[in-house]
């Protein structure tokens, strides 16, 4: 799928990615990008409210991996996560989700085909300015 079909699914499946102005970046290379502009995003203080970055890491993880494990059917739930916040955002929010390993993504894969259900765990990093301000690691299930 493109950047823009992923958009879309986003934006149609997960009313609040549309509302907070999530765009994808990159979904191919290395890492999954997803980005979102401070605007709908800030709190009182002017910079990014804790709830969106949480919710933008759990989104880029979710669609890392609905977009890795290319099932149209499958679902993707988000079973455990930790939230590191180190620094304020105040700038666009742009989390970072790097891509599982090619044999744990395999793994995975295998696991589903055979069970119809299999979990993964993935990190997410929101960054401004190369500098990581939220760190995220998930564990994502998906389902049959």
């Amino acid at each position: 799928m493109s950047p823009a079909e992923i958009e879309a699914f986003l934006h149609e499946k997960i009313p609040l990615a549309q509302a907070m102005g999530v765009r994808v970046e990159s979904s191919e290379g290395e890492a999954f990008i997803l980005t979102a502009p401070l605007e709908p995003n800030h709190n009182h203080l002017g910079t990014a409210f804790g709830g969106s970055l949480a919710a933008l890491a759990t989104l880029t993880g979710y669609a890392c991996l609905w977009h890795a494990l290319d099932d149209r059917d499958a679902h993707v739930v988000i079973r455990r996560s930790e939230l590191d916040y180190r620094y304020p955002v105040r700038s666009t929010l742009r989390a970072i989700c790097k891509r599982p390993v090619e044999a744990k993504l395999s793994a995975f894969r295998s696991t589903f085909s055979k069970a119809g259900k299999a979990r993964i765990t993935l990190e997410v990093t929101i960054e401004q300015e190369g500098q990581v301000c939220l760190g995220f690691r998930g564990v994502f299930v998906a389902i049959r």
